[in-house]
């Protein structure tokens, strides 16, 4: 397995990275709990200031499995007569020889509709992308060149760095949200450094590939005010790949929820959660229906966060006097 998968991360390498395209975005079930991730409209969607951490540990039992590690916050904003959102992400991922990590600064501007509104929101921000070149291991056989020898595979730490940006439409009803989203517009290209200091004399690099996002969902409440459904979806393409997935969640008192969902092709995932006080905790656990099960026991994923509501209104502003006049 150790042997098989070392090969596995050099073809990867030379057929993702040298031939020129890289995806880092993490894959998360619990997607609907971090929309703003995948889409910068999100922004300071509600009226509270938000603080979330969370961790992804895919494929257990597989050597070099990803592994991701997120956080974010944001909050809305009144000035200038308008609605606005700030906000932070970051990510990073581990997989195989290759680590990622990505920052940005989000900001949107929603236009108040009624009840409703139309956030417009851009993100700016580093990717920043690593690979171990001294973990390669090139087999020696009458199909590969002899160990060693291939000038084109780094044999050291690289890593590169490029300025990345997103933009995302997002609306948010009362009973339902829909977005639209892409993350990495300008594909960014990464120019490896060689850590040793002799530099990219081979001109190792990659660019990251532009993806975009569709993601919907809402809350079906039952004639018993206790309960309610949350539905949701997301679907993910760069016109290449295709991935789509759907959840479905009950949710008790608004203090407690369970729920399943099915990634097209992937896994079905079973997720258990609560917020109280402000704090809201989930977990889920996803259960490949591929071939990969033959191997792994499935994934986990957990967040926790926290939230604290915020008063923009005017109503409760305190208004003083001169102390010219009193």
């Amino acid at each position: 397995m150790k042997s098989n998968f070392r090969l596995l991360s050099l073809l990867l390498f030379c057929a993702a990275a040298f031939a020129a395209q890289a995806q880092i975005d993490m894959q998360l079930s619990q997607y609907w709990a971090a929309p703003a991730y995948y889409n910068a409209g999100a922004t300071g969607a509600g009226d509270k200031l938000n603080f979330m951490v969370g961790t992804r540990q895919q494929w257990i039992g597989i050597e070099g499995a990803p592994k991701s590690f997120w956080g974010r916050a944001d909050m809305p904003l009144r000035f200038l007569g308008g609605h606005h959102g700030v906000g932070v992400v970051f990510s990073s991922t581990t997989e195989g020889l290759f680590s990622n990590m990505v920052f940005g600064a989000q900001y949107a501007y929603k236009l108040k509709i009624k009840n409703s509104f139309l956030c417009f929101g851009v993100q700016l921000g580093l990717v920043d992308q690593k690979f171990d070149g001294t973990k390669v291991e090139i087999p020696t056989s009458d199909a590969h060149t002899p160990a060693g020898e291939d000038e084109d595979i780094p044999t050291t730490e690289v890593e590169g760095m490029a300025f990345d940006c997103a933009f995302g439409i997002y609306y948010i009803h009362p009973k339902f949200y829909v977005g639209l989203s892409s993350t990495h517009l300008t594909e960014p290209t990464i120019r490896y450094d060689d850590s040793s200091g002799s530099g990219s004399e081979n001109g190792y690099e990659t660019f990251v590939s532009r993806l975009y996002y569709f993601m919907a969902g809402g809350n079906i409440p039952f004639r018993n005010p206790l309960y309610e459904i949350q539905p949701s979806m997301m679907v993910k393409t760069d016109f290449n790949i295709f991935t789509a997935e759907a959840t479905f969640r009950l949710r008790y008192n608004k203090l407690f929820w369970g729920g399943v969902g099915y990634r097209w092709n992937d896994a079905v995932s079973f997720m258990i959660g609560g917020e109280f006080k402000g704090f809201i905790l989930g977990y889920s656990y996803d259960l490949p229906v591929t071939a990969v099960l033959r191997a792994s026991s499935g994934s986990h994923e957990v967040f926790v966060g926290y939230s604290m509501k915020l008063d923009l209104s005017d109503k409760n502003k305190t208004k003083h006097k001169s102390i010219r006049i009193l």
